[in-house]
């Protein structure tokens, strides 16, 4: 009893004081043959979905601390007969958080070829699958899952491979994902081209959406017309969720390539860090947003996201954001980031 009375009163303290939001939290891990569902202070957050029928790893649903759901309820793996498919911004290929890109190597890893009636890109289809699950494990106050992924062309020739990292935590009224993403051109060369159809995406639901949502980014921009394609350290949407302030925020960390990152945020739900779209986002023929990452070689992108309830300043916001930027080297980062980094060196955060 004493432990517990100790423990609410370190984190009043602190939530008081503006330094955390993040307090000590149970974080449970359930594994089952392709998934991992993710409990917090023994109720569901989310689940990792990594079933080789579909074309890429993500997670669904995401939860407040208070159990609410705040992302899209489709796709159900490849199934989107709930939804009707004349809805504006339908995008079935838009899972609830996942990453991929939407020209690598000329393949769309954005899109999925099993929806490809509703939305053609144009372009061959790229997959992911599974090669195995590296590590997944409990800690005191967080959970830690790092997976590997074979990237592949519709005739499986290898593109290359991705590890995808997440450390899972929370506090009374926050639920946090760090996430890293690794791409590794373990075959060659892999080139990734300038489109606005990218890169880390996350789909929400009606509650953060238009015209509910109120959208905000580092620099003090408010709505999608602001935000859309501009670069910023962080970028905000909230709303009223069951009657009660809440929101979700994704802050773009200092080392992860071309920070401050550009967003594809749409007010129809779409939530999207991108920092490849520069020509798309501009409309600047002279822009080039595309990178090759030389064979042998690697790039990272590193994330928080952070869903939040009870209103949520700019300035509270941006003391998360430096908190999370001071952050490069806690032992449960460098665990799921697997370090040290195989395969070659990752190619320089600062380049552009």
């Amino acid at each position: 009893m004493s432990i517990r009375i100790g423990r609410s009163l370190w984190c009043c303290l602190l939530g008081c004081a503006g330094l955390s939001v993040l307090t000590a939290a149970t974080v449970e891990l359930k594994r089952a043959q392709y998934q991992i569902d993710i409990r917090i202070d023994g109720k569901p957050f989310t689940t990792y979905y990594f079933d080789p029928q579909m074309a890429k790893p993500y997670l669904m649903p995401l939860r407040t601390a208070s159990g609410d759901v705040i992302s899209r309820p489709f796709p159900v793996r490849n199934d989107v007969s709930m939804a009707n498919p004349k809805m504006k911004a339908f995008e079935p290929h838009q899972r609830p958080l996942y990453f991929g890109h939407g020209n690598v190597d000329g393949l769309d890893f954005w899109g999925e070829a099993v929806f490809d009636r509703y939305f053609h890109q144009r372009q061959a289809y790229g997959r992911m699958v599974l090669k195995n699950v590296e590590d997944a494990h409990e800690q005191a106050a967080s959970a830690v899952i790092r997976a590997r992924f074979t990237e592949l062309s519709p005739n499986n020739r290898v593109i290359g491979e991705q590890v995808q990292s997440f450390v899972f935590s929370g506090g009374p009224r926050t639920r946090t994902i760090d996430c890293t993403f690794v791409l590794y051109a373990t075959n060659g060369p892999i080139d990734l081209g300038d489109t606005k159809e990218g890169t880390f995406g996350i789909r929400l639901g009606p509650e953060l959406s238009a015209p509910n949502v109120r959208m905000v980014n580092s620099n003090g921009a408010v709505g999608e017309k602001e935000i859309w394609g501009k670069p910023a350290d962080w970028v905000d949407y909230s709303g009223t969720i069951s009657g009660q302030p809440a929101g979700i925020a994704v802050f773009d960390h200092p080392e992860s390539f071309r920070h401050p990152t550009t967003w594809h945020a749409r007010s129809y739900g779409l939530f999207a860090a991108n920092p490849f779209g520069l020509r798309e986002f501009t409309q600047d023929p002279d822009r080039d947003g595309s990178w090759t990452i030389p064979g042998g070689k690697s790039l990272t992108f590193r994330y928080r996201v952070l869903i939040h309830e009870g209103e949520f300043s700019a300035e509270r916001l941006k003391a998360e954001y430096e908190r999370f930027a001071a952050e490069d080297n806690r032992p449960e980062v460098k665990q799921a980031q697997g370090h040290p980094i195989r395969r070659g060196a990752t190619v320089p955060a600062g380049s552009r």
